[in-house]
């Protein structure tokens, strides 16, 4: 019974393709935007500190806008797979016994996001009312709202990339054309 429920066939990408290639474009556009706003931030701040009037924001904003673009360009990452993984045992791994330790991976990452989410969630609670030390207009909530969105974004990524994880899985260890084992996809199993 267990074997039926962890042997993986290709899944069929059906809806999630588009879906898919519409939130690619959306985070590639969010992180081009944070790259330039970013550069703008230093030239700018560059500038003025080397004429002698120095932002006084300069600092805060560039960090908040770094940390963005961290987050941000993680979750785009996390759609190509392309993080740092260890695929070595996945990869060695056959049949029910892969398709369990890519379904255990993926759990982990996703709880791990989902904890950062909620956690992310309760220090906006916690800053409600304060403000950036720099720009005092402008509420902290605003610029820690990365964590628990940044974190959900990551869990849409893994979800939407996960046909084609268990899809490699399928191909693992089919024999190639010519009867050696073929590779399963480029990026490895997506466990991390």
């Amino acid at each position: 019974m267990l074997h039926g429920l962890l042997t993986v066939s290709r899944v069929p990408s059906g809806w999630v393709t588009p879906v898919r290639q519409v939130f690619r474009r959306a985070m590639e556009v969010v992180v081009a935007v944070l790259v330039a706003a970013l550069a703008v931030v230093v030239v700018l701040g560059v500038g003025f500190r080397q004429a002698g009037s120095a932002l006084v924001w300069y600092d805060e904003v560039a960090a908040i806008l770094l940390a963005w673009l961290t987050y941000y360009g993680a979750a785009l990452v996390a759609l190509t797979r392309g993080h740092i993984g260890v695929p070595m045992l996945v990869e060695r791994l056959k049949g029910p016994g892969r398709a369990a330790a890519v379904i255990v991976g993926e759990v982990a990452v996703i709880a791990f996001f989902l904890m950062l989410a909620w956690a992310g969630w309760q220090v906006q609670s916690a800053l409600a009312g304060a403000s950036l030390v720099s720009l005092p207009a402008v509420p902290a909530a605003v610029a820690q709202s990365v964590i628990p969105i940044g974190a959900v974004l990551f869990v849409v990524a893994q979800l939407l990339s996960l046909p084609d994880v268990l899809g490699d899985d399928a191909d693992a260890g089919a024999e190639g054309p010519d009867g050696s084992e073929a590779v399963a996809g480029s990026t490895g199993s997506g466990v991390r």
